[in-house]
């Protein structure tokens, strides 16, 4: 009968070798660095398991499964579901842009405040959707539009200050006043996204300017015009 071997790990140079049993318990050098070792006891010999042995939760001696694993479930690309969000958005850029012609949201601007708040959410939730962590479970569900909802929340009142800002006459028509303004929107943004969404700072800080896009396509498709056109 062949010889069982254990395997030893030198703690200087982090040599992995096997020796045969009959060696446990004893010392010697290290083949690597000569470094003097002991040779662990059978018993206390460390075994990795392949990971095959574990693919479906692990077995009993008698081959028995005795844990029931966790599957991860992957977001997948739903053709049906993409369609919707589609329509859904071209629906919306349609209402924006009736309403524009009549002036319908600058005679009633609670309307589009109301809308900003609605809107937010589903934004960030759409966001999210691409710039998540692949490695990290995604949220679903409840969870998920709470989060969505924090984080879009938080982008509609930086967008009722950044109001305030354009009112006090602080932007104008030259560069240097967006360059002053617009990095502490970005920062706030980016920093919500980022606790509320689980999304490193990059990501978020994407996910801010995906909203963004969408948002200031909105406002100018709905006639109250161009961000970039403030006086």
């Amino acid at each position: 009968m062949e010889a069982m071997k254990i395997i030893v790990v030198c703690p200087k140079c982090r040599k992995r070798f096997e020796v045969s049993e009959k060696f446990a318990g004893k010392s010697g050098p290290c083949p690597q660095c000569k470094n003097v070792l002991k040779v662990p006891e059978v018993s206390e010999q460390v075994v990795i398991h392949a990971p095959e042995e574990f693919d479906k939760g692990g077995r009993s001696q008698s081959g028995q499964l005795v844990l029931k694993p966790i599957s991860r479930t992957e977001t997948k690309f739903r053709p049906l579901a993409a369609a919707a969000l589609a329509a859904g958005v071209l629906a919306v850029f349609l209402v924006a842009w009736f309403g524009g012609r009549q002036d319908f949201f600058k005679s009633y601007p609670w309307i589009t405040r109301g809308a900003l708040v609605l809107l937010s959410p589903v934004l960030a939730a759409a966001g999210y959707s691409f710039l998540r962590d692949d490695e990290l479970e995604p949220y679903r569900g409840l969870a998920l539009w709470l989060r969505a909802a924090i984080c879009g929340g938080v982008y509609a009142v930086l967008w009722a200050v950044f109001g305030h800002v354009a009112a006090s006459g602080v932007i104008t028509g030259d560069l240097l006043p967006w360059l002053i303004v617009i990095p502490p929107f970005v920062a706030v943004g980016a920093t919500a996204a980022a606790f509320s969404l689980d999304l490193d700072f990059g990501s978020a800080a994407f996910h801010y300017a995906f909203y963004l896009l969408i948002t200031v396509l909105l406002r100018g498709t709905a006639g109250l015009g161009w961000i970039w056109n403030v006086k």
